[in-house]
């Protein structure tokens, strides 16, 4: 096993950060055309509820058992099993007959989906020790979560326009199994130089205590008094206590909790979660209301959230050039993601296209900030030989963030309509993001 070099590098970073666009091109292909999906399978009330958000249950369920799994076992191997799967499920997604089948495609895709985020950014952070290469490398694979968003609207949107919303899913597939025969190929393995012991207590409460906290939320969405919802977020609360005393007495721990008492790690894992919140969570729920309050077609909304993934883009690109460190990269995008959200106050009761483009595209210049910040923050917070378990640890964050998110807006929106809760709903996240700027400036040293 050796570090790749000149050419192979640039080779190793083209193939790796091709996961995290095909996953987010994925991830966000059904936002625009979620209507059609729920009238063509038949959903019920509760429906589109996990037509939406069953991806993210798997994704925040097993992201960090992939980067335990891909540090130890090969960083590679994982990356080629998760697109594997990610193929077979999209075929599945592609000819769903009905909800429940669906749901179990997308299920499956969130987990494959999981492996292919962990070991992707750990086979970067192996192939681009410390320094100016590595917050280059970081910038670009963070670019390409911009430009899976970008995509992924459009794309969905277009196919189905032109044939049906299943035509995106099959073309996923097609694409997932050409990345696991080109990773196989092209890319060296690495792995840890001292692998541990699986831990199976660590992987079952903590997959089971993260999957019944996000089908809670998730359950939330169609009716927070429901019985089911109070039991599921009862049976996570007992289940994650249960992971953490466990994880403290072992001698190799899926997750290092001592990693907490770092000040890179714990900044980079708290502000995955508030940016899944506040920015995932919200920006997954918008098309809808954009479509519900001002009759947009999908494909109209996957242009207006364009402008956003698009500077979004644009600004993980050029990150390199802004000459900060990582943590006040973070806090600046923060800013700039909370400016553009307070353009989009009114957005719920009225188009005002100017300004909406333009929140939006400020609000996209700070994700690509935030983006290139989080992605290096991720591989720099944990040692080298742990940077698979890092990128699981953050993009957890940001995935149960992005559940949480995406549920608070759906239900302030539903309790109070598309106008007003919108504005309420894109205030707490205005709120959010600024007071986040705030805390990661001040302790960004």
């Amino acid at each position: 096993m050796t570090e790749p070099t000149g050419v192979a590098r640039r080779g190793t970073l083209a193939v790796a950060s091709a996961a995290p666009l095909l996953v987010l091109a994925n991830f966000t292909a059904p936002m625009v055309t979620l209507p059609q999906m729920a009238r063509s399978l038949g959903a019920g009330p509760s429906g589109p509820v996990w037509l939406l958000g069953s991806i993210a249950l798997g994704l925040a369920s097993l992201l960090l058992v992939s980067g335990g799994l891909a540090d130890d076992r090969g960083r590679r191997r994982v990356l080629v099993a998760g697109s594997l799967v990610l193929a077979a499920a999209g075929a599945v997604a592609a000819a769903a007959p009905s909800v429940p089948v669906f749901v179990a495609a997308r299920l499956a895709q969130g987990g494959a989906s999981a492996a292919m985020l962990a070991a992707s950014l750990g086979i970067v952070g192996h192939a681009f020790p410390a320094g100016a290469g590595r917050v280059r490398a970081t910038g670009r694979y963070g670019a390409m979560i911009s430009l899976g968003t970008l995509l992924g609207p459009l794309v969905s949107g277009a196919l189905a326009a032109m044939t049906s919303w299943r035509a995106v899913y099959a073309l996923v597939a097609a694409c997932a199994a050409a990345l696991a025969a080109t990773a196989a190929r092209m890319l060296e393995e690495s792995r840890s130089p001292v692998p541990r012991r699986f831990d199976v207590p660590g992987v079952v409460l903590l997959s089971l205590g993260l999957a019944a906290l996000v089908a809670g939320v998730t359950e939330g969405r169609a009716g927070w008094s429901r019985p089911v919802v109070p039991i599921a977020f009862a049976v996570a609360a007992v289940l994650v206590g249960a992971f953490v005393a466990v994880e403290r007495r072992r001698a190799e721990p899926l997750l290092d909790l001592t990693l907490f008492g770092r000040p890179a790690f714990l900044l980079a894992t708290g502000a995955a979660l508030v940016v899944g919140a506040a920015i995932v969570g919200l920006l997954n729920y918008l098309p809808t209301v954009l479509q519900l309050a001002h009759g947009l077609t999908p494909m109209d909304t996957a242009l207006l959230i364009a402008v956003w993934s698009g500077t979004s883009f644009a600004g993980s690109m050029l990150s390199g050039r802004v000459r900060l460190g990582s943590a006040a990269r973070l806090a600046l995008g923060l800013g700039l993601t909370a400016a553009g959200f307070a353009a989009l106050l009114g957005v719920g009761a009225e188009l005002r296209l100017p300004l909406t483009v333009a929140g939006l595209a400020v609000s996209g210049a700070g994700s690509g900030l935030i983006n290139s910040a989080i992605t290096h923050l991720a591989v720099e917070s944990v040692p080298a030989h742990r940077v698979s378990m890092g990128s699981g640890a953050n993009n957890t964050a940001r995935y149960v963030g992005s559940s949480l998110g995406a549920a608070g807006v759906a239900a302030v929106v539903g309790a109070l309509g598309p106008a007003r809760g919108t504005a309420v709903a894109m205030a707490a996240c205005v709120v959010l993001a600024a007071a986040m700027a705030a805390a990661v400036w001040a302790f960004r040293r």
